[in-house]
């Protein structure tokens, strides 16, 4: 079984700033790389950013100067640090783990989403 503790949403004006955190527990074998992506009512989940094992990053471009991921291995643990928010960012964030997991036959690669959490930025 894999947990993704998600936590840092709220409510914040506009020009301000959040911090999102995901925690990964479980049966992990080893990570490959972990994300955030976001969904408002009635659209599809899109894509916010992420971070592989070597620390490659990417970013959605509306978001890319204003949003920062990063990862602490040890803690299995990534971050998200948003600044300069738009009232276009709210939306629920989703952590999203990329993994690998036991089977009888060796390490498999799976994923696991968080519950996400809610960010509201007003105007």
């Amino acid at each position: 079984q894999v947990q993704l503790v998600e936590s840092g949403g709220g409510l914040v004006q506009a020009g301000g700033s959040l911090r999102l955190s995901c925690a990964a527990s479980g049966s992990i074998v080893s990570i490959d790389a972990m994300g955030w992506y976001r969904q408002v009512p009635g659209e599809q989940r899109e894509f916010v950013a992420d971070i592989t094992s070597g620390s490659s990053t990417r970013y959605l471009d509306s978001v890319k100067g204003r949003f920062t991921i990063s990862r602490d291995n040890a803690k299995k643990t990534v971050y998200l640090q948003m600044n300069s928010l738009k009232p276009e960012d709210t939306a629920v964030y989703y952590c999203k783990l990329e993994y690998r997991k036991r089977t009888t036959y060796g390490p498999e690669s799976s994923d696991y989403w968080g519950q996400g959490t809610q960010v509201t930025v007003s105007s």
